[in-house]
């Protein structure tokens, strides 16, 4: 399972300091499951520059850029927040999610190669059943998040990837909090392979139509069961 608090490596002095600070945030925000009911939010500026081995000057710049681009909320003297997004836009992300990543495995039956299919197959050599799933618990919540990057990839579509992108890091976190809920990690298992055997047999319609389902059976729990502002 993802952390619930920062994690960062230090980063050594160099010519594209910030920009590396920047992604190293970027990417420590991104493997948080921010929206755990226990997930730290507030970054400390001090702890993280001690943490990098860096001076504050270049942090606050890669910080400014994550608040430009609506990661982190920088609020005068009180301090610097993850953002977490409103039920209501969760489930409008997923919601377009569904849409993009739908059109995406239609595409995926025209242009990936067999050996790409099989990677989906790949991903899940170790979960045949409900009780290897519990066995191994983050190691599927993992596998189900590079199931769903993998279509996005193997589309070959630069735009879909790009906007998807923007919607990632929390259609991903929300994913990780609910994949053990409610029995759905045993029906995300049965999907999965479901989907996989439509693209294998490049079922255009039924591969495009199973992955909006899917992932508006999450959307739906979302609704239904998920206690967010």
């Amino acid at each position: 399972m993802a952390s619930l608090v920062l994690n960062v490596a230090p980063i050594e002095e160099g010519f594209s300091l910030k920009a590396r600070i920047y992604e190293a945030l970027k990417s420590a925000i991104v493997r948080m499951n921010i929206y755990d009911n226990d997930a730290e939010l507030r970054l400390d500026e001090r702890a993280l520059s001690q943490q990098f081995g860096i001076s504050r000057t270049p942090l606050r710049e890669a910080l400014a850029q994550l608040d430009q681009e609506g990661l982190v909320r920088i609020v005068p003297r009180r301090g610097i927040y993850i953002v977490r997004k409103t039920k209501a836009e969760i489930l409008e992300m997923i919601t377009v999610w569904a849409g993009l990543e739908g059109m995406a495995a239609r595409l995926v039956t025209h242009v990936a190669s067999d050996k790409e299919i099989a990677e989906l197959r790949q991903l899940h050599e170790n979960f045949f059943s409900a009780e290897e799933i519990r066995e191994h618990l983050g190691e599927y919540s993992d596998a189900n998040i590079r199931f769903h990057q993998a279509i996005i990839r193997m589309s070959k579509c630069k735009l879909i990837a790009t906007i998807t992108d923007g919607l990632f890091m929390h259609v991903r976190a929300i994913r990780q909090r609910t994949i053990f809920e409610r029995d759905r990690a045993r029906r995300s298992l049965v999907d999965h392979m479901n989907i996989i055997e439509a693209l294998e047999g490049r079922k255009t319609e039924r591969a495009q139509r199973l992955v909006v389902e899917h992932t508006l059976r999450l959307r739906d729990h979302v609704e239904q069961h998920v206690d967010l502002p």
